[in-house]
Formats: structure tokens, C-alpha cells, sequence
């Protein structure tokens, strides 16, 4: 079985990701370093250099190469994987795989992403915590109809430890 982590950037995808791939004895992915690795370029690069859509494109082929090669895997999805071709659906589909909706409050993300604009093509451009809110708001109304699609959803909002134990309650 696979288990997929769906959520908004910063919901702590990878960090829960690598910590229950250490418990279950899975293997870990990060689809963003997956792609990295793949094209030689960073997200941001990918990004600036041929656009959201050429990324979002790229994303859902090392996506479906991932879920064909992976059992046993933890694969944590950037936040827009879900909300482009049908991804959410795929995935939903996909008997072989647990999908997990990390969910987090838009001022703990705000707290989280405040020294990670520059890293973050989506947000680089923001300056100020009130547009920040303001962006991931907008954004998750966006993308939360996609997020709740997932079979399990899980409060993100505390420590790595309390969120990998719910994660484990609620799959086994």
C-alpha cells in the first residue's frame, strides 16, 4: 500500500511523510525533489523558466511513473498536484493507495511560510504577512474542494509526533 499526503504547502508533507515512512518501514518521495532530480533544474527554476503550466504538466508524469514503480512508499504531493488533470480523482480511484489530506489553519501556514517566500515560487513575490493571508486564502478556497476528496483528513496544526500518531489511528 501506498499513502499519499495532499495538502497545502508547509502542511508538513515531507517532514509527517519521512517520519511514518521511518515507523512503517516505507520508503519515502517527495514528488517536487522526484521531479528535481528528474529535470536537473529546481522548482523555482522550472517555474521561471518554461511556467506553472509546463511544471504542472511535468508534475503529473512523474506522478503516475511514481504510483506504477512505488509500493510500500510515503509520496508527499506539492499543494497543487491534486487540483490539475484530475489527479484527486486518480488517486481516489486507486485501491492500492491511502490517500491523506494534511490540513492546516491559514495563520499557522502564514507562521510557517513567513521565512520561506524566496524558496516558494508560488509566494516569492510577497512581502507582507497580510498578503501572504491573503493568498493562501484565496488559494485554499481554491484548492480545498480537491484536498477534502481525500479518504482521511487530518488535523496538521501540531507537533510531528501527535499528527504521525492520528495519521496511524486512523489507517490501521
Amino acid at each position: 500500500m501506498n499513502i499519499v499526503l495532499i495538502g497545502y504547502m508547509a502542511s508538513g508533507k515531507s517532514k509527517i511523510g519521512k517520519e511514518l515512512g521511518k515507523i512503517l518501514s516505507y520508503d519515502f518521495k517527495d514528488l517536487d525533489n522526484v521531479i528535481e532530480n528528474g529535470e536537473n533544474k529546481t522548482v523555482r527554476e522550472i517555474f521561471e523558466d518554461f511556467g506553472e503550466l509546463y511544471f504542472r504538466k511535468k508534475e503529473k508524469e512523474y506522478l503516475e511513473a511514481l504510483l506504477k514503480q512505488s509500493s510500500n512508499t510515503i509520496i508527499a504531493l506539492g499543494g497543487g498536484t491534486p487540483c490539475y488533470y484530475n489527479t484527486m480523482d486518480t488517486l481516489i480511484e486507486d485501491k492500492s493507495l491511502k490517500t491523506v489530506y494534511l490540513n492546516v489553519t491559514i495563520p499557522v501556514l502564514v507562521n510557517r511560510l513567513n521565512n520561506e517566500t524566496s524558496k516558494r515560487p508560488l509566494i516569492a513575490h510577497i512581502k507582507t504577512d497580510a498578503l501572504l493571508t491573503e493568498f493562501i486564502g484565496k488559494h485554499l478556497f481554491e484548492r480545498v474542494p480537491f484536498y477534502n476528496k481525500a479518504e482521511f483528513k487530518i488535523d496538521a496544526n501540531g507537533d510531528v509526533d501527535g499528527i504521525v500518531e492520528n495519521i496511524l489511528l486512523r489507517l490501521f
